[in-house]
């Protein structure tokens, strides 16, 4: 009678055990925050950040910027690179670096609406001019493009950036790292882009 009591007492502390276990594990499984997708440095793909977000990682970067307008600029950026499957966060991370986040003070002044650099080497070419923000953007995004596809990749929209055909025959980038040396001579270019990228993933993160 002993034995079997003690058995019993046996299986009713074991069976306590289990369940507490299970209960602390599936307890702690639902308090962890759910892990937040990782920004890509990919030229092609889909961006992570909405155009809200993007607008206000700008202005905590400039704090001179108009947000409304920058929404609108940052949703040009998600269009035109939607448009051409290129990545709208690398496209406007590369952006904040080549214009040190639109403040211009090189070769290219605002009134170009270039952001990127296009063609711009020295004083006596200082790079190419576009009409509007829009076709600015559009340009950037389709000199990426030439960079992360082949020949064969057709452009979706109507071409605007006038050395587009020049990276298919001697470039091939396809993350942030291969732009070194590539579109531009600074060994760390890449690098740098990086440093906005995870910036970018640090305010997302902080905002959920």
């Amino acid at each position: 009678m002993k034995k079997n009591y003690f058995v019993i007492v046996l299986f009713y502390i074991l069976f306590f055990l289990l369940f507490t276990a299970c209960f602390l594990c599936f307890y702690s499984c639902r308090s962890l925050p759910p892990e937040q997708p990782q920004i890509s440095r990919e030229l092609t793909g889909q961006g992570l950040l909405t155009a809200d977000e993007l607008a206000e990682f700008f202005c905590k970067n400039n704090s001179s910027a108009d947000k409304k307008h920058m929404k609108a600029f940052a949703q040009y950026y998600i269009d035109e690179a939607r448009d051409e499957n290129i990545n709208s966060d690398v496209a406007f991370a590369q952006m904040c670096h080549e214009t040190g986040y639109l403040t211009f003070g090189n070769l290219v002044v605002p009134e170009m609406h270039n952001y990127c650099g296009l063609g711009a080497m020295d004083s006596e070419h200082r790079g190419e001019w576009f009409e509007t923000e829009q076709i600015g953007v559009r340009a950037h995004i389709q000199h990426l493009q030439a960079y992360a596809t082949t020949q064969d990749v057709s452009l979706k929209n109507e071409l605007v950036d006038p050395r587009y055909s020049w990276p298919h025959k001697a470039k091939f980038a396809r993350d942030i790292y291969a732009l070194a040396g590539n579109w531009a001579t600074d060994p760390d270019y890449g690098t740098k882009i990086d440093r906005i990228l995870s910036q970018m993933q640090e305010f997302r993160t902080s905002k959920k």
